[in-house]
């Protein structure tokens, strides 16, 4: 799991640049409205599904201002009507591709990402064929400057809610559970009081294939096509994290 969420930082600090920084906030924009149209409404108090979408939309410093008006915007007669769709396919070198969107216009959404699988010498496969290369699991990450409880004490408080597996980074601390606990660690942490960053539900890989740095760099140029699209929220693969890897995606940050 390590380096998948490594693969979620760097995702993050390039997302410090504009352009990236604006396509966290659609993201975020959609998953609020979602979370209000789906989930039961404005209330973030009665809404667990709303309540993640503003933590995370926190975390990703979207203003306040921002956050109320997408919340009033959802709750109107005009709001967007999206639908989330999920694309599976290869890339290069038999690298699996698992797109998660979420889209207003299905037909549009279908052309974009099999266009970009095809010019990048990819293929779009048929819903649910890569499904058991990947294993879902609910995903947390809180910023352990923030903590006022010791990591061990915090583990083992949160083993008791469903947690299966913890990564502890330089700064975040990762909390991985099963899928169906996504809610029970989700109210856990709540009521702790624990500030999360982010949490999501995530395709981890069950198995990464490892290629030469030429041609890992190629697979991470095409998910960042996939990045890139409007519709697109997430982008899971199977492509090895090698540390030399990391290091060239750093660099060109």
């Amino acid at each position: 799991m390590a380096g998948h969420s490594k693969w979620a930082n760097i995702k993050h600090r390039k997302g410090a640049q504009d352009k990236k920084r604006a396509k966290q906030f659609t993201r975020a924009i959609k998953d609020i409205t979602v979370a209000v149209k789906e989930g039961g409404g404005p209330d973030a108090d009665s809404n667990p599904t709303l309540r993640n979408a503003i933590a995370n939309a926190k975390g990703v410093n979207m203003p306040k201002d921002t956050i109320e008006r997408a919340i009033k915007k959802a709750s109107g007669a005009d709001a967007e009507n999206y639908e989330s769709v999920t694309f599976e396919g290869y890339g290069p070198n038999g690298i699996a591709i698992y797109v998660e969107c979420t889209t207003d216009n299905t037909n549009r959404t279908v052309a974009s990402v099999r266009s970009i699988f095809s010019k990048n010498g990819g293929n779009l496969g048929t819903n649910g064929s890569l499904e058991f290369l990947f294993d879902r699991k609910g995903v947390f990450a809180i910023e352990k400057e923030k903590l006022e409880i010791s990591i061990e004490e915090l583990e083992l408080k949160l083993i008791e809610a469903g947690a299966e597996d913890f990564e502890n980074e330089e700064e975040l601390l990762t909390i991985y559970t099963d899928f169906t606990d996504f809610g029970k660690m989700a109210e856990a942490l709540e009521n702790l009081n624990i500030e999360v960053k982010n949490s999501e539900l995530q395709r981890i890989p069950l198995n990464t294939t490892e290629l030469s740095l030429e041609d890992a760099k190629k697979i991470v140029a095409l998910i960042d096509k996939f990045e890139d699209d409007d519709d697109v929220q997430n982008v899971f693969h199977t492509l090895a994290l090698t540390p030399e890897l990391l290091k060239a995606i750093e660099e060109e940050d």
